[in-house]
């Protein structure tokens, strides 16, 4: 994310918890968010609970940065990056995200648009690119904890504490959308559970690379997907739950056991405990991420997972303990 530093950056700072959804005021979240453009870099004055009014709509070109200070997005609207490149989220606890009605809301660019209903997720994709989920704690929100739609791609989710959640993480917008095809999400470095559901993640269309994550059990699957999409989970661990399904994937409206129907399902060097299986697809090539030399990355082994994601989550940082 190097767009993201470098020069004419404006340093801003969050000094005010209000929010005012058409007239932001200076030293709110939003004014950072969404008045200011150019390249942004969101800090907070100290620990602060925001309750937006209605979702923040977060421009290109802007890191909103939580190190440092306990900063909690909840209780009403939340985030979402809607036609908008070069994006960091780092560092919130985001939850008890609620549904909210259409209306009037200032807009990434600077510009006061309509919104239509949003349906209580914690980070909404729609049609976004590269764009760097990084070290939040999200849990308890009326519909999802994050939603990748609508042509997003180029899309990072790394050290993030996804819990006490029914539907956690989806990708792509409807079966009927096939831009979605060229979804390329990477999954890494997380921490699932406890009481996550299903959707860690589900995948419609697109492509996603899932590495290193712990998966603390599930109700209905962990993995899932429908229309064919391409998955490479690898080294993560999947610690089934006690009683109930211990299969970690899901497939609508697939062949038996996954196979035809252009799906790629593959596990590689995967661990399972406590019983946990994982039905690939038979046959077929384990799908690559292609990835450039910039973005790269060696996947540690399965073992090394515990070890990997016991800092996930928004992290404390203090004078004496950096981050």
């Amino acid at each position: 994310m190097t767009n993201n530093i470098g020069e004419n950056l404006i340093h801003y700072k969050v000094t005010d918890p209000s929010d005012d959804p058409i007239s932001p005021k200076p030293g709110t979240l939003r004014y950072g968010a969404s008045v200011i453009q150019g390249k942004v870099w969101i800090t907070f004055k100290t620990d602060m609970r925001i309750s937006l009014t209605k979702p923040l709509l977060v421009s290109s070109f802007t890191a909103i940065d939580g190190r440092g200070v306990d900063i909690h997005i909840a209780g009403n609207a939340c985030l979402m990056i809607y036609k908008a490149t070069n994006v960091i989220i780092h560092g919130l606890r985001i939850h008890h995200c609620r549904a909210q009605g259409g209306g009037m809301v200032m807009g990434g660019e600077g510009k006061v648009i309509s919104v239509s209903h949003v349906d209580g997720d914690a980070i909404r994709l729609v049609t976004a690119s590269k764009i760097w989920i990084d070290h939040n704690t999200l849990y308890n929100c009326e519909d999802g904890l994050l939603d990748v739609t609508r042509g997003s791609t180029d899309v990072t989710v790394s050290n993030n504490w996804f819990r006490e959640q029914d539907k956690v993480m989806l990708l792509g917008h409807d079966d009927g959308f096939v831009r979605d095809r060229n979804m390329k999400v990477t999954v890494v470095y997380n921490h699932f559970g406890p009481n996550c559901n299903q959707r860690m993640p589900r995948i419609r269309h697109g492509y996603a690379h899932v590495a290193n994550n712990l998966y603390q059990g599930w109700v209905q699957y962990a993995i899932g997907g429908s229309m064919g999409p391409s998955l490479k989970s690898e080294a993560n661990l999947f610690i089934a739950p006690r009683s109930g399904s211990k299969e970690v994937t899901w497939r609508k409206n697939s062949s038996v056991n996954g196979g035809g129907g252009g799906w790629e399902f593959h596990s590689v060097r995967d661990e399972f405990e406590n019983g946990a299986s994982f039905t690939e697809t038979i046959g077929g090539r384990v799908p690559k991420p292609n990835y450039n030399h910039q973005q790269r990355f060696v996947v540690a082994d399965a073992k090394s997972v515990r070890s990997l994601t016991i800092s996930s989550g928004a992290l404390r940082c203090t004078k004496t303990s950096r981050c």
